[in-house]
C-alpha cells in the first residue's frame, strides 16, 4: 500500500506539458503502438486483452507450417567440418605441404599469418546409410541416422570472430540490439502452452557463448519474446523457488499488488512495455509449478537414460537434449542448446584436434543421435525441425601464430565453407546439399548463406521472412535484413 500511495503522490508531477515534450521523441511511437493495440481503453478487460496479444497462441503465420517447433543445437566455437562431415582425400595427400598463395591473397583470418602448411584430416571417414553420407569416426553414433539428416555442405557467413558471428547466425546482424531468431518465431507464433515460455535456452560446456545472452535476446521486440535460460541442475531457472516462509498464496498476493501498481502506471503513460511486465509476472507465477515438472528428468524410464547417456542432476549436453524433447512435448515453440568448447586452434592440448575436439564430439554424439531417434519413434520428428552447427567452420590449413606452427594440430576460423545439418520439420532426409572444392576451402556448388538458413527456418514454421517484419525507429526490420532466400531444394 505504501508503494501505491507513493505512486499516487508522484503521479501529478508527470502530467505536465514539459514532461510530454521531453518524452515525445520516443513517446509518440509508443502512443502509436498503444493505439493500434487498443490501449486507449484502460479497463481491466482491455488490459487483459492486450496482454494476450503478447503471449499465448498469437499465430500470425503466413501459410501452413511444416514444423511446429525448432530445436537449434549450436556448437559454440565453430566445429571443424573437415574432421566430421566434409571428407577431403586430396587434403590428406597434401598434408604438411605449403599453402597455395591463392588461399592467402586478399583473405582474412583470425590468427594465421605468413605461409601456413596444409593440414590433412585428423579422423578416419566412411560412408553410411542408403544415402552414402560421409561421417568421421569422431561420431560413431551419429553415423546411424544420416538417412534422417540433410547436410548443408557449402555454408558461408560474413563474420570471422566468435561474438559477431554468433550474433549474425542468431539475429541476422553482427551488432547487438537485434532480436534473435527464437524471438522472431515466438513474436509471430506465440507459445502453445500458456504455462511455459515459447522460447527456452539450455547451456552446457561450462561457459556461455562468446556473444553472451544477446544471442537469445529480444532486441527491439517486446521483452516477453526473449529466450528464458534454464539450467539442467539446481533450480531450473534462477529465483524460481519462493524464499523461506513465503507461501504460494502470499506470492499470489504480492504479484497482484505489483500488477495493480503496473496497471496504474499503464493507465498513466499507456506504455505497452508495462503490459509486458505484467504478463511476465504472471508467467513467472505459472512457471513455478510447470517448469520443475517438465525439467525433472528423473521420472524418465531407464531405457531413455541409456539412449541419451543422461545423468539426472548433472549439467550436460545429454541432459539438455532429453530436456529439449520434453519441452517440445509440452509445446515450447523454440528451444536453443548451446554447447561451448569447439574453438580448436591447436595452441593447447584441450583445444587440439587430437584431444579436446574428440572430447567435444564424445559429449554430443550419442545425445544428438538419440534426440533424432527419440523424436522419430514418437512420431514428432516430422513436425520438429532440428538444426545443428556452429557460427563458422575451420581452415584446411594448420593454424600458426606469428608464422610459427602451434604445438598441437588445430585450425583457424573459416567463413567461406563449412557444414551444418538439419533434420525433420519438412526437410528432405538423406540429402547432402552443396559442395566444396577438393581441399574444403571454398563452396563451389549450392552455397547457403546464413540469411538463407534463417529464411528457411522461418519458412518451415509458416513465416515468410520477407513479410515477417517489425517497425522500429521508422524502419521495418526483419531477421534476414536485406537479403536471403529460402533453400527450396531441401524442402519436402
Amino acid at each position: 500500500m505504501k508503494l501505491i500511495e507513493h505512486h499516487n503522490q508522484q503521479k501529478g508531477k508527470y502530467e505536465t506539458r514539459r514532461h510530454f515534450l521531453k518524452g515525445c521523441t520516443t513517446g509518440l511511437g509508443a502512443m502509436a503502438v498503444a493505439s493500434m493495440l487498443g490501449c486507449n481503453d484502460t479497463s481491466d478487460k482491455m488490459v487483459a486483452k492486450v496482454i494476450d496479444k503478447f503471449s499465448g497462441q498469437r499465430d500470425i503465420s503466413h501459410f501452413s507450417p511444416k514444423a511446429k517447433n525448432v530445436i537449434f543445437l549450436h556448437m559454440a566455437g565453430g566445429p571443424s567440418q573437415l574432421e566430421l562431415f566434409d571428407y577431403k582425400p586430396e587434403l590428406a595427400r597434401l598434408n604438411n605441404q605449403e599453402c597455395p598463395d591463392s588461399f592467402m591473397d586478399g583473405k582474412r583470418f583470425a590468427f594465421i599469418s605468413g605461409k601456413p602448411k596444409m593440414l590433412g584430416p585428423k579422423a578416419e571417414f566412411a560412408q553410411y546409410g542408403q544415402s552414402g553420407a560421409w561421417v568421421s569416426d569422431n561420431l560413431p553414433h551419429f553415423s546411424s541416422v544420416v538417412d534422417d539428416v540433410c547436410f548443408l555442405k557449402a555454408m558461408h557467413t560474413d563474420e570471422i570472430n566468435h561474438a559477431p558471428a554468433q550474433l549474425f547466425l542468431h539475429t541476422g546482424s553482427a551488432r547487438m540490439g537485434r532480436p534473435s531468431i527464437g524471438s522472431w518465431v515466438t513474436y509471430g507464433l506465440g507459445s502453445s502452452n500458456d504455462n511455459l515460455p515459447g522460447y527456452m535456452v539450455l547451456l552446457s560446456g561450462g561457459q556461455t557463448p562468446s556473444a553472451g545472452k544477446s544471442v537469445w535476446g529480444n532486441g527491439f521486440l517486446p521483452s516477453v519474446y526473449q529466450g528464458v535460460q534454464c539450467r539442467s541442475h539446481g533450480d531450473p531457472i534462477l529465483y524460481l523457488s519462493d524464499p523461506a516462509n513465503v507461501s504460494r498464496d502470499l506470492r499470489r498476493d504480492i504479484i497482484d499488488a505489483i500488477n495493480d501498481v503496473n496497471r496504474e502506471e499503464y493507465e498513466t503513460f499507456n506504455d505497452p512495455e508495462t503490459l509486458t511486465r505484467i504478463q511476465q509476472y504472471e508467467m513467472a507465477y505459472k512457471m513455478q509449478v510447470s517448469v520443475p515438472e517438465v525439467m525433472d528428468i528423473k521420472d524418465e524410464p531407464q531405457h531413455m537414460h541409456d539412449l541419451y547417456g543422461t545423468t539426472p542432476g548433472k549439467e550436460s549436453f545429454a541432459n539438455n537434449c532429453l530436456l529439449a524433447r520434453r519441452l517440445v512435448e509440452k509445446g515450447v515453440r523454440f528451444i536453443q542448446l548451446f554447447h561451448w568448447g569447439w574453438d580448436i586452434h591447436g595452441n593447447g592440448k584441450e583445444v587440439s584436434l587430437e584431444h579436446g575436439f574428440k572430447d567435444r564430439c564424445r559429449e554430443v554424439d550419442q545425445a544428438m543421435t538419440a534426440l533424432i531417434k527419440d523424436l522419430k519413434q514418437r512420431g514428432m520428428l516430422d513436425e520438429t525441425l532440428i538444426v545443428w552447427g556452429g557460427e563458422f567452420g575451420r581452415t584446411p590449413m594448420l593454424e600458426n601464430r606469428s608464422g610459427v606452427d602451434n604445438p598441437y594440430s588445430g585450425r583457424d576460423h573459416h567463413i567461406d565453407a563449412y557444414t551444418m545439418w538439419m533434420a525433420g520439420g519438412g526437410i528432405k532426409p538423406g540429402v547432402s546439399y552443396g559442395e566444396t572444392d577438393a581441399l574444403g576451402y571454398s563452396g563451389i556448388k549450392d552455397q547457403v548463406h546464413i540469411h538463407d538458413l534463417q529464411a528457411t527456418i522461418l519458412n518451415q514454421m509458416g513465416l515468410n521472412h520477407l513479410d515477417h517484419t517489425y517497425l522500429f525507429q521508422g524502419r521495418d526490420y526483419r531477421l534476414t535484413d536485406l537479403f536471403g532466400n529460402v533453400v527450396k531444394d531441401i524442402i519436402t
